[in-house]
């Protein structure tokens, strides 16, 4: 219950913040209240099928591969990127989830990308919209995540950002009840355009106010101040996606030491899943940013 007020506490200031400029103090809505941080960070390395997207598009690396490659990094779990899965069918998801559980490698969560669905969709397509992210709900039990990556953040043309807040709020309302059923977790995540916003993401989960909504923080996509915004948002975080630089294609490297010390000043208990994206071949450049991650967790984890 701790847990719950300290969440609701940090959504409403984010909430207020969304109506001001970048010039808030974000960090203000990251205060922990006195006696709900957790004394114990348990900060989890993983990585994310999307770091080898190269081989796994092509047709050289399967799915059962990436997890054999994992568990060959040495990580705690993996998100499986649904973009390569064979089949949606519950016979090839409970093999997969079989392979994995034989081979020790947990399922950190599942993420699904804007082109399969994007939750900011006018009112209109609001129906088509919860429906198509139920079916990947589904995909998501079957494989025995308990998280699920979602976007929304294309806003359609002539949209403002408060009719954005609104369709995507009023879309993840009736899929986190859906999701709850299952114990799986929506995490909205800091992609593109207006959703790189922590004000944006504080205010859509301040609305729609579930246990079953987080959001899949990716460290890497804010366009500036992404300490400020990075710690703004740790409070709502539900599984965190790491690069090592920031802002697209200017690639500013990011301080992981100081951004881990944030965390763990949060309390925050989760993974810290690699989803590499540098110009270094995967099967060397992985390897490397992993090492860097499992540092870091051992460095200032309880685990």
């Amino acid at each position: 219950m701790k847990e719950t007020l300290h969440r609701r506490g940090f959504l409403k200031a984010a909430g207020l913040a969304a109506a001001g400029s970048l010039a808030v103090d974000l960090r203000a809505g990251a205060q922990p209240e006195e006696g709900t941080s957790s004394k114990h960070p348990r900060l989890l390395s993983g990585c994310c099928a999307y770091s080898y997207g190269k081989y796994l598009e092509s047709g050289k690396m399967t799915m059962e591969d990436f997890i054999l490659k994992a568990v060959e990094l040495d990580v705690d779990g993996v998100d499986m990127t649904t973009y390569w899965l064979k089949s949606h069918e519950v016979a090839y998801l409970a093999g997969l989830r079989n392979f994995a559980y034989r081979h020790g490698m947990p399922f950190s969560g599942a993420a699904i990308g804007g082109e399969a669905v994007d939750l900011c969709k006018p009112t209109e397509k609001r129906a088509a919209t919860v429906e198509a992210i139920k079916k990947w709900v589904e995909v998501a039990e079957a494989l025995g995540a308990s998280h699920l990556r979602v976007f929304g953040d294309h806003l359609p043309k002539g949209a403002t950002e408060a009719q954005g807040i609104e369709w995507i709020s009023e879309t993840m309302k009736p899929v986190c009840e859906y999701s709850a059923k299952r114990g799986i977790i929506l995490g909205i995540e800091t992609h593109t355009e207006f959703s790189i916003k922590a004000s944006v993401i504080g205010e859509i989960l301040r609305r729609v106010d579930s246990p079953f909504a987080g959001c899949n923080l990716d460290i890497s996509n804010f366009l500036d101040h992404p300490y400020e915004q990075i710690e703004a948002l740790i409070p709502s975080a539900t599984h965190v996606h790491v690069r090592d630089f920031y802002n697209g294609e200017r690639k500013i490297p990011l301080d992981l030491d100081r951004v881990w010390q944030m965390f763990v000043k949060a309390g925050y208990q989760g993974y810290m899943s690699v989803e590499y994206e540098a110009q270094e071949d995967p099967m060397t450049g992985v390897p490397k940013l992993a090492e860097k991650v499992k540092t870091l967790c051992h460095k200032y984890s309880s685990v």
